[in-house]
């Protein structure tokens, strides 16, 4: 009896002891901190954008980024508000949507400190109607829509300047507000909107000024339906934008290289056909 036991028992450690082998060659390499017998550790890198063109020039190069060991993930807004904000309170790793100037008067608005990593394409800005062919068609009380936020409201009463449909004090320049109008031909009445509302709101009005991003959005083409736009020459480039405790890091320096590359340059070229310049 005590033979078979001792038989029984070497035949189930046996077996164990060959399962515990099987199951060491097997085991796939945790992914903890660092790569391990020279596999890389993959990173996930968390970026808010608004969806037209950020999203899809970040999911462009997201495969790119998925060979160097970043997980791109994208997250879309739609408001120019709570992507800076989630940065800023580091559910984001970053975002894209935004221009400088936004970026500064943000910061001291809601005393951040968010910082560009890279400048990537200029969205040239634009005068829209659905009732008027040429500026020169406004009639007098006409009604333009205008962004409400600060930087892109100067901005668009800057280039109504350009175009010679008011004048504006003095030395305003990009800070100008309606305020600071000085001369008003046509009684032009203005009407103060949520940018990501400036599409929608086109039937209601004779003109409206409307970012590039959510013009592309409601399928008009800037180079085609502007009654006018912002030149080359435009200072707006939109940023690549991170915390200062992370813009250095690897892998948002590696997102900043491939938005920088030939690559994305072609795409934007190639898929914009002009509304979108590169800005490098």
């Amino acid at each position: 009896m005590k033979k078979l036991v001792v038989s029984v028992l070497s035949t189930v450690l046996a077996f164990s002891l060959a399962a515990c082998g099987s199951k060491t060659e097997t085991a796939p390499a945790p992914s903890t901190g660092g790569a391990q017998g020279g596999q890389q550790q993959e990173v996930t890198l968390t970026i808010g954008a608004t969806a037209v063109p950020h999203g899809e020039i970040l999911k462009f190069v997201q495969p790119k980024l998925k060979e160097q060991g970043v997980n791109l993930v994208v997250k879309e807004f739609t408001d120019y508000v709570q992507p800076n904000v989630q940065v800023n309170e580091k559910q984001l790793d970053g975002n894209f949507f935004q221009h400088k100037p936004y970026l500064e008067q943000f910061n001291k608005d809601q005393n951040m400190t968010l910082e560009p990593v890279t400048a990537v394409h200029v969205e040239p800005f634009g005068a829209y109607s659905k009732k008027i062919k040429s500026v020169d068609e406004l009639v007098d009380g006409a009604t333009i829509a205008l962004p409400n936020d600060v930087t892109n409201n100067g901005r668009a009463l800057a280039l109504l300047e350009k175009n010679g449909v008011i004048k504006l004090k003095d030395g305003v320049g990009i800070s100008g507000t309606v305020k600071d109008i000085v001369e008003n031909k046509k009684n032009l009445k203005f009407k103060e909107v949520e940018a990501a509302m400036l599409p929608r709101v086109l039937d209601e009005v004779d003109l409206a000024l409307i970012n590039t991003n959510y013009a592309l959005e409601a399928k008009l083409v800037p180079t085609k339906d502007a009654l006018f736009i912002e030149d080359k020459e435009s200072p707006y480039a939109n940023f690549l934008v991170a915390r200062a405790d992370n813009k250095d890091s690897e892998a948002m320096q590696k997102l900043a290289k491939e938005l920088n590359s030939p690559e994305v340059k072609k795409f934007i070229e190639d898929t914009y056909q002009g509304a979108i310049i590169p800005a490098f």
